[in-house]
């Protein structure tokens, strides 16, 4: 199997080009190949395979082999990989994924794609299409205990679950130990995806992420999204934010006119290779 492994922000994934014949065992090779004693090491695996709804479908699997609907950091890395491997010469292409079809604008220097806008869609506010198991119109600045703690959740969903949850201390943060009460907590059917935040000005959050079936990971790009919406609700911060995460920043804007989230940043190829395993 040739692969190519690629990140944005450290937000590591290993990508295979399934356009001809799509994987049987995705599953299964997810765990073995995000392993990072045993396998490749990454964050999961994603497969560009050929869409009959769009330019390409990217089909998303987690470091423990469970199927993902969408990935902010990984959608941006699939549109590199079709325009830099010659899959595609368009610089405004679709992408089929499970949380529906993704518009990206890929911005190209020296004939290859640095950085890549993508149109996220709209935030989903209601609890049961995050889904979180609440009633209401909506989950903003809502009680939740984790553990033996209390704290303050704001869920939004970017296709896939995420909940927010705003502090001052992001460095003291046990997340190994906090991160996994949120994701398997009773209030979310689907496990969670879950963001800790500190506002650090009107234009600038920090962001540390837990995700589902990976753990804490570099960057999240349906979490940085997930996390500026919320800011919003919670009057916390303008419309076009700033997103710091631990390997580095994406630019995050919610047009409200719209109700479109709009994420802009990077992605690397970070080598190729053969699994013969």
């Amino acid at each position: 199997m040739k692969f190519t492994k690629m990140h944005g922000l450290g937000n590591d994934y290993i990508y295979v080009n399934c356009v001809d014949k799509k994987m049987e065992n995705a599953s299964e090779v997810a765990v073995l190949v995000s392993d990072r004693h045993l396998g490749i090491g990454s964050d999961g695996l994603i497969l560009i395979n050929s869409s009959d709804a769009a330019d390409f479908e990217m089909e998303m699997y987690n470091a423990d082999g469970s199927r993902s609907e969408m990935c902010g950091n990984g959608i941006r890395c699939v549109g590199k990989y079709v325009y830099d491997y010659g899959l595609t010469d368009k610089t405004q292409i679709s992408i089929e994924t499970l949380a529906g079809i993704k518009y990206l604008d890929l911005m190209v220097e020296n004939g290859k794609v640095h950085k890549v806008r993508v149109n996220m869609g709209s935030p989903i506010l209601k609890p049961e299409g995050i889904p979180i198991a609440l009633e209401g119109d909506s989950v903003i600045d809502v009680p939740i205990m984790a553990g033996e703690a209390e704290y303050r959740m704001t869920g939004v969903g970017m296709g896939n679950p995420h909940t927010v949850v705003f502090m001052e201390d992001l460095d003291g943060l046990d997340i190994e130990k906090t991160g996994p009460l949120f994701e398997n907590h009773i209030y979310f059917p689907n496990r969670v995806n879950t963001e800790f935040v500190k506002v650090l000005d009107r234009k600038h959050v920090q962001m540390r992420v837990w995700e589902r079936g990976s753990g804490e990971t570099r960057a999240c790009g349906t979490g940085a999204c997930a996390v500026v919406v919320a800011c919003i609700l919670n009057g916390l911060t303008e419309d076009e934010v700033t997103v710091t995460l631990p390997g580095g920043d994406l630019q995050i804007q919610w047009d409200r006119k719209e109700d479109i989230v709009y994420m802009t940043g990077p992605a690397e190829v970070v080598f190729e290779g053969e699994w013969k395993r």
